[in-house]
């Protein structure tokens, strides 16, 4: 008996597989495909590449540390610690500068007798063979003599004029008993220093004049101050006469040091 043919109803496995196939097709040409995330992607991977570049530099400073640590402790004496950083240097305060020398001597200025020199405010000195003279810018006009006998030339000493007002003070003076004369130094009550100008004859002879001007102090009076004081020294003391006419003011004083080429006190007053 010979088999009869299958009928269209009835499928193989093959045309079976085949409809799958084609069903499957069709349901996938239906979903649309969500778009790839690029960015994230990208971020991703840079914080991972970040990620490990962090990890393999601290990695790399641990290990370099480590080697310095070793050398150091290596090539350190025995027992010695090492520090772990050097120490700050402490800042010292600047040093104080140091006080400013005297003036340097000068010898006296030389002069021909009865020459005038200005000696600035309107005052004028000059010397005779007689002694000292000085004028003022009111037409004062005064004299001190070296040859009267009141001028002892066997010791040094200094004399001591003064005459001043609300504008300030003129001082001058005779110095004597001395040819070392080289600075003369005026020093105020409140303790301002002055140095005075020194004239001479031709010769050197063992007297000569000296002036300096001081400006006005709180305790000047507006009136004119006139005096006169005198000094000698010698072995160490200091005598002194006073035949001022008006004690107001200042001057009396005022400390007037004589100083010879070495440095050295020849005189003062008072």
């Amino acid at each position: 008996m010979t088999p009869e043919p299958p009928t269209r109803t009835e499928a193989g496995p093959d045309e079976a597989e085949r409809r799958l196939r084609a069903a499957l097709a069709e349901a996938a040409h239906e979903v649309a495909p969500a778009p790839v995330p690029l960015a994230a992607i990208a971020r991703e991977g840079r914080t991972r590449r970040r990620r490990r570049a962090t990890a393999l530099a601290s990695g790399c400073a641990l290990a370099v540390a480590a080697v310095t640590l070793t050398l150091v402790q290596g090539l350190s004496p025995a027992g010695q610690s090492v520090p772990a950083r050097p120490p700050v240097p402490v800042q010292q305060p600047p040093a104080p500068s140091p006080p400013s020398p005297p003036a340097p001597p000068r010898p006296p200025r030389t002069v021909a007798p009865g020459e005038r020199v200005a000696a600035g405010g309107g005052w004028t000195v000059w010397l005779t063979d007689d002694g000292k003279h000085w004028s003022g810018p009111d037409g004062y006009e005064n004299s001190r003599s070296v040859t009267d006998g009141n001028v002892d030339a066997d010791r040094p000493g200094i004399t001591h004029q003064a005459q001043g007002d609300a504008r300030g003070t003129f001082h001058s003076g005779l110095y004597y008993g001395t040819t070392d004369a080289a600075r003369m130094e005026i020093t105020g009550a409140n303790g301002r220093k002055t140095t005075a100008t020194l004239l001479r004859l031709p010769g050197e002879p063992a007297w000569g004049v000296w002036y300096a001007s001081t400006p006005p102090t709180p305790t000047t009076s507006p009136g004119t101050t006139t005096g006169t004081t005198d000094s000698g020294t010698g072995a160490g003391t200091t005598t002194s006469s006073s035949d001022n006419t008006d004690t107001t003011g200042t001057w009396p004083e005022d400390r007037v040091t004589l100083y010879d080429t070495t440095g050295r006190i020849i005189a003062t007053l008072p």
